[in-house]
């Protein structure tokens, strides 16, 4: 395999913006919470007549109420989302309000697409450290049944004329064929690697071990004869412990008729929420709050639009040397899965341990609701650092338009 030209050379950051592994310091930035709901179908699953304000009011309600906080004491709230209309804003500062924040606690929303929720969760951070604020909230939020389909993004032809922009509008799952033909991953070593999802994803889910990052969902659903049912979301629904090569091996391509990405080798169309709660350490111990660990550093780049899905092999280097680790010092990846194709690219490239890459399963088998991934991933990986008594963990995705991000986090 022969890997772009990297790594990406970004600004060494200063002595005093940088969160040393293994140190404890009152200034660290720490997570108090990180939750999410459960990942339902897109269309056809539990939260499939639930708006995405609902969604997020129910994360918002579970981190003030599983901390105990003064609602009062979160200044701002950042809220990570890709395809609302009005980018999610006012709905976004309806669903704090509902769930108890006060109106003095701002609300912003972001999109860089896929790591929309990273990215909000980076943003409250970084107001953090440079004492814009003491404590805030990085959310995301999908709901993909209601904002996903029929959008049209009106995009100038004149700016397109060049290649690059031009490749900028490729649809996704053509940019993960592209990686496969590029950098020889095959048909077969993606169906083995999205079975291998499952099977993790399965065994976590009837071991219980999502039941900590999850928060059950009471919602009002419509059943096929048209009447309104309540029920209780709170379960990942796209797991198949069934999934077998064998089985994936029948699907068609999805995307060309002679391509290897296929529904069963890409991520589910999702809907869901998350939440993660961040503050000073020397905050948190003030006001007695449990610390599950602290953001320790980040990196975003950009990587040719074409072949979008190796942003993670980039992204992914950078945070690690920031974080003045090595690849093989980290415990757990939590690298999103797009693509079966370019998760596997980003695996191989950087030589990195499967047993160490998402251990309870990924997008292929959890979902991916676009917005939220970057902070379920935080809540996901937490309680995972915890079971297995590790220390540091990654984050890490995509972006479409050629973009990858990744964040350093250490379990306290």
């Amino acid at each position: 395999m022969s890997p772009l030209p990297y790594p990406i050379t970004l600004p060494a950051l200063a002595d005093s913006q940088i969160t040393r592994v293994g140190v404890k310091s009152p200034e660290d930035v720490v997570v108090v919470s990180a939750v999410r709901t459960a990942l339902a179908k897109g269309k056809k699953g539990g939260f499939k007549d639930v708006l995405a304000d609902e969604l997020l009011c129910h994360v918002f309600k579970a981190t003030i109420e599983r901390t105990g906080i003064d609602p009062a004491l979160v200044q701002d709230i950042t809220v990570g989302n890709v395809s609302g209309k009005g980018g999610l804003a006012t709905a976004s500062r309806m669903a704090s309000l509902a769930a108890g924040f006060p109106e003095t606690t701002s609300v912003s929303t972001l999109n860089r697409q896929c790591s929309s929720g990273l990215q909000a969760c980076v943003q409250i951070a970084s107001a953090i450290q440079c004492g814009l604020i003491d404590i805030g909230v990085g959310a995301g939020v999908e709901s993909m049944s209601s904002d996903y389909f029929g959008r049209t993004i009106p995009l100038s032809d004149k700016l397109a004329k060049k290649p690059v922009v031009n490749d900028c509008k490729i649809p996704m799952g053509i940019t993960s064929e592209n990686v496969a033909a590029q950098y020889g991953i095959t048909r077969e070593e993606q169906d083995s690697f999205s079975v291998d999802s499952h099977k993790k994803a399965a065994a976590a889910q009837k071991a219980g071990l999502f039941k900590e990052e999850i928060v059950p969902c009471t919602v009002t659903t419509i059943d096929k004869d048209g009447k309104e049912k309540t029920i209780v979301v709170d379960q990942d629904e796209g797991i198949r412990a069934s999934s077998t090569v064998e089985g994936l091996g029948k699907l068609k391509p999805a995307f060309t008729p002679t391509g290897s990405t296929t529904a069963g080798n890409a991520s589910q169309i999702s809907d869901g929420a998350a939440a993660v709660l961040l503050m000073k350490r020397k905050t948190a111990q003030k006001l007695n709050l449990p610390i599950l660990g602290k953001y320790v550093t980040s990196a975003s780049v950009g990587v040719p639009p074409s072949v979008m899905g190796v942003g993670p092999a980039y992204a992914i280097p950078v945070a690690v040397e920031r974080a003045g680790l090595k690849i093989s010092d980290v415990d757990i990846y939590e690298i999103n899965e797009a693509f079966a194709s370019q998760a596997l690219y980003t695996v191989k490239v950087l030589d990195i341990p499967m047993e160490k890459v998402n251990p309870k399963g990924g997008a292929i088998a959890i979902g991916h609701p676009l917005g939220c991934t970057g902070a379920r991933q935080v809540a996901t990986l937490f309680p995972e650092l915890k079971r297995q008594n590790k220390r540091i963990g990654v984050t890490s995705m995509c972006i479409g338009s050629g973009m990858g991000m990744a964040a350093v986090w250490e379990r306290e």
